[in-house]
């Protein structure tokens, strides 16, 4: 009997001594695991923070001031909507169709056969030329801001670009940042005010272009006609009675030109840009403050 109890107390022993075994493999399993998911995760986390430059190809309205409180571009505005994480260059400049801001200096006075403005040259700008530079310009992971069309309109030569002129330059330009990993945003043309009654009233073209050229690269358009019109609604900017530049909301929003923005209607639209990046749910929103 008592060699029996021997017996049984030595398995029941070496049954727990295998279960304490597995229990720690387990842990140590457990752990490890833990360690690895960590380890996967870390370059994802540093990828999140990593350095971005936001680079703007545009007109006026969203240009960098160059004296006094009128014209403010959006543009000028955006860097502050994100973290230190995120340099802005703000390559937009006034009076520039897409065409000559292209094409700076090689757009001629004259119209071809195809109703275009005639180049004199294909050579591209200074400014894209630096954006398309390999080492200080455009690199992967960081985004092309493109938003022309209020200049374009023109009648006449060199500023005049025609719709599938249009398209097809705004094509290339998301073309060419994608080819360098970078990621274009196309951006529709911002409405001036001008309202029917009491609405503000849409007053751009080039959107269906814009629309176009996003469907051709698979980028996003942000629709920035619509969503300036919907602002200027909520503001109720109409009827008014024309105090542009002045000191009432009108004033304090656009220069007398009914165009361009002073510095606060130039901060509401850059939000109105950030607001639809994050809808987008673009991986730039990870850097809005």
């Amino acid at each position: 009997m008592r060699n029996l109890r021997i017996l049984i107390t030595t398995a029941l022993v070496i049954a727990l001594s295998s279960l304490g075994v597995s229990a720690a493999s387990a842990a140590d399993r457990v752990a490890t695991n833990c360690t690895s998911a960590s380890r996967a995760q870390a370059p994802a986390a540093r990828a999140i923070a990593a350095p971005v430059t936001v680079w703007l190809a545009g007109d006026s309205t969203m240009a960098n001031p160059s004296s006094g409180r009128c014209p403010v571009g959006w543009g000028s505005q955006f860097d502050a909507l994100f973290n230190s994480d995120v340099t802005v260059r703000n390559q937009a400049v006034g009076g520039r169709s897409i065409q000559t801001w292209l094409y700076e200096g090689n757009v001629s006075s004259t119209k071809g056969s195809d109703g275009e403005c005639r180049l004199t040259s294909t050579t591209y700008s200074s400014r894209w030329q630096a954006m398309l530079n390999s080492t200080t310009g455009m690199k992967a992971g960081d985004y092309l801001f493109i938003q022309f069309g209020i200049n374009d309109s023109s009648s006449t030569c060199p500023r005049h670009v025609g719709p599938a002129r249009y398209q097809q330059l705004m094509t290339m330009m998301a073309q060419a940042a994608l080819a360098r990993g970078a990621h274009p945003v196309l951006v529709t043309p911002v409405a001036a005010i001008t309202c029917s009654g009491s609405t503000a009233t849409k007053n751009r073209g080039f959107v269906n272009e814009t629309f176009a050229a996003g469907s051709a690269t698979r980028a996003p358009v942000i629709d920035l006609q619509t969503l300036s019109v919907s602002l200027y609604n909520s503001l109720r900017f109409c009827p008014n009675n024309g105090d542009y530049g002045g000191s009432g909301p009108l004033g304090t929003f656009f220069c007398n030109d009914h165009t361009h923005f002073d510095t606060y209607g130039a901060q509401r639209v850059a939000g109105l840009v950030a607001g639809d990046v994050r809808r987008k749910n673009l991986p730039l929103a990870a850097y809005l403050r």
